[in-house]
């Protein structure tokens, strides 16, 4: 079955749409939903409402909206997204029934000017709004490339414009911060060198990639019926400057056409360089901040260079709950729960909930689309409140369509969306605005790296848990198609001012999004390596501002005057620092000292040759401490750590080949250590 696609320009699902019974059209076409036997009154009710919906939204005779679309209508059947309505509709009742208490969002009209600001605070370069000369913005500018210093240039012209609008205080002229001759620059769109995931370009070399074999590459879409055609996605070179040396006739036609068949959806390939591929677990906090800056510079010179406009919804605070289960910011239950469980990433609730559904629920026929009993659902839900930290929750009471119901409550009720309010524009621009699946599948990529880390990690839980239930469509009955109208609605309706027609018509477009985060969540994980490369320049960058501006304190040459003097003296003072390993003379070029502080060997010196990986390395730790090291470790699971020099952390992928790594990053300290969960 195909579905027509035009264009509707950037839409949000905001909530519901009334439909009284004066305004629903008689249709001779209808569909048949089977009732399952035991359904509640209200149940039946439900599919009687998404019947009607579903026929309104089919007819001819349903004016179109009033607004322009240029390529991307969604045109339909009534059967094709029967799924989805039935499960707005079951919303809807849920939140008439009380069970849905979150407060509503209010957004205010944002002023001229004020989402340039917003940008510019969330890429991390507040000190252009601010005229502070601070190294971060300064590092950060200094690593980006062409188009993403245009898109940043682009934004902060229209700031200074609006502010002289205004005749507010002098702003920084854009000559002073990219030092041009011309408040425009233009930027040659000429081919870029590709970077490797090292952080810096070897002089004369070029990339090189594995020969495929299981291990070596990153593959997602591949099913029975797939195509047997595959497309490879490079991260050597950054998503917009790619787009730049692409013919400049456009890629999609007029008439936008998608199957929504799962064997319809391409697979793709993403090759692993020498440097292998890096997860979003595998880097510190602190560079995944930096990660977050670039992905939205990028993400903006994404859509500049497809000619889309980027736009996103005004920031604003969402007071929830502080204290219970449904209905509190994920980061509240987050910090809430590492105060039992340290380290926790996902919140306790939401976790059990999944693992209640994997346990019993995934061969369970209909999971997420059959509805449980509403009343059911409002008493386990209060029952959870008053009993789940005191672990006295029966779990075995609850029945597996309950429980898919709680858990898409818990979603719904999040005071902001998983997908946080200001980027859920994006998300649907992306599948209207874009044709080819290969380059919405990067500007998704880079919505999932703008995240939060709350909000990242929920998501990918989620996304894992849905991927097991498609895996389990021959007993469920729930296919790729299903699942995605069942929890489009979930996640991209939220509480807020009421859905119009067009965005009611966005039904397709979500699901679609929903299917292609499904489909590739694997590649969605992994860390673009160009990314990777601006955070290492960034922290090069921070590094040499900061040997600057010691070197020319005067206070700080007065101590380093006084400390040479004391390092000439011929005894050692007591307590004197010991100079990490890569600093000493007396390890030789391709040497590095690895640590292993778990283990009884707790360092070893290693040879590196071309061909060694980080697997070859912790292979030698453990046959040279598998009798020595305690059984707790060695029933952990090690990994090869990059730590300090131009990275935070990292955590290397076992086929990284070391040579590599080490001259990308010579300054590193190398650890073995249990990856963070």
């Amino acid at each position: 079955m195909i579905m027509e696609m035009k264009d509707s320009g950037s839409v949000v699902l905001t909530a519901y749409h009334p439909h009284s019974p004066a305004r629903i059209p008689v249709m001779e076409q209808s569909f048949v939903q089977d009732i399952p036997p035991g359904h509640s009154p209200t149940s039946r009710k439900s599919f009687s409402r998404c019947r009607r919906i579903n026929r309104m939204l089919s007819n001819e005779s349903v004016p179109p909206p009033a607004f322009s679309r240029s390529n991307s209508q969604a045109s339909m059947d009534s059967t094709s997204m029967e799924d989805f309505w039935c499960e707005v509709e079951s919303i809807k009742e849920s939140s008439e029934d009380g069970s849905d208490e979150a407060t509503l969002l209010e957004f205010k009209p944002a002023d001229e000017g004020e989402l340039e600001a917003e940008w510019l605070q969330d890429v991390g370069l507040s000190t252009l709004i601010s005229g502070a000369e601070e190294e971060d913005g300064q590092a950060l500018l200094s690593t980006l490339t062409r188009t993403q210093a245009a898109a940043v240039q682009k934004r902060y012209n229209t700031y200074t414009q609006t502010l002289r609008k205004k005749n507010k205080h002098t702003v920084r002229d854009v000559r002073d911060i990219f030092g041009t001759s011309d408040s425009s620059p233009t930027f040659e769109t000429v081919p870029v060198s590709p970077v490797p995931s090292n952080g810096i370009q070897l002089p004369g070399q070029k990339p090189v990639w594995k020969s495929v074999s299981s291990n070596s590459c990153l593959d997602c879409g591949l099913d029975k019926g797939s195509p047997s055609v595959t497309e490879e996605l490079s991260y050597e070179v950054s998503f917009s400057e790619s787009i730049t040396v692409l013919p400049k006739t456009r890629e999609w036609s007029k008439n936008q056409r998608f199957k929504k068949e799962d064997s319809a959806l391409p697979k793709f390939i993403v090759r692993k360089s020498r440097f292998g591929l890096t997860e979003v677990g595998d880097l510190s906090p602190e560079d995944m901040k930096k990660i977050r800056y670039l992905s939205l510079i990028e993400l903006t010179a994404f859509y500049d260079a497809l000619g889309v406009e980027l736009k996103r919804n005004r920031t604003e605070r969402v007071r929830g709950r502080e204290n219970g289960l449904f209905g509190v910011p994920l980061t509240v239950l987050l910090e809430n729960d590492q105060k039992k469980v340290p380290g926790i990433k996902v919140p306790l609730i939401f976790q059990k909930l999944l693992l209640k559904l994997e346990e019993t629920g995934l061969e369970t026929e209909g999971i997420l689309r059959v509805p449980g009993s509403a009343s059911r659902v409002k008493n386990l839900h209060q029952e959870l409140e008053a009993k789940f930290y005191e672990d006295t929750f029966d779990w075995d009471q609850v029945r597996n369509n309950d429980a898919a119901g709680l858990l898409k409550m818990f979603i719904r009720e999040l005071p902001s969306p998983l997908f946080t309010v200001e980027y859920l524009p994006a998300f649907i621009t992306l599948v209207e605005k874009i044709s080819k699946i290969k380059l919405q599948l990067q500007a998704l990529h880079l919505l999932i790296m703008l995240l939060p880390e709350a909000n990242r990690d929920a998501a990918k839980a989620f996304l894992q848990f849905l991927k097991k239930v498609v895996a389990n469509e021959g007993k469920n009955k729930m296919n790729l198609w299903n699942v995605s109208m069942i929890v489009a609605p979930n996640l991209f309706i939220y509480k807020g001012k009421r859905a119009n027609q067009q965005e009611m018509q966005a039904a397709a477009t979500t699901a679609h999004v929903v299917r292609l985060l499904i489909r590739y969540q694997d590649i969605l994980w992994t860390v673009p390596s160009f990314l990777i490369s601006q955070v290492r320049k960034m922290n090069e960058a921070a590094m040499n501002n900061s040997k600057r501006q010691l070197m020319f304190d005067k206070g700080v040459r007065k101590l380093l005057r006084r400390k040479t003097m004391e390092r000439e003296r011929p005894e050692r003072p007591e307590g004197a620092v010991t100079f990490p390993p890569y600093l000493q003379s007396d390890i030789p070029e391709g040497v590095i000292r690895v640590y292993a502080p778990l283990h009884s060997k707790v360092s070893m010196a290693i040879q590196l040759n071309s061909q060694t990986k980080a697997k070859d390395i912790l292979a030698r730790f453990h046959c040279e401490n598998s009798r020595g090291s305690s059984q707790n470790v060695r029933g952990q699971i090690q990994s090869l750590h990059e730590i300090g020099g131009n990275i935070g952390q990292h955590c290397l992928d076992p086929d990284a080949y070391m040579l590599d790594v080490y001259r990308a990053n010579p300054q590193a300290e190398w650890v073995i250590k249990p990856k963070a969960s």
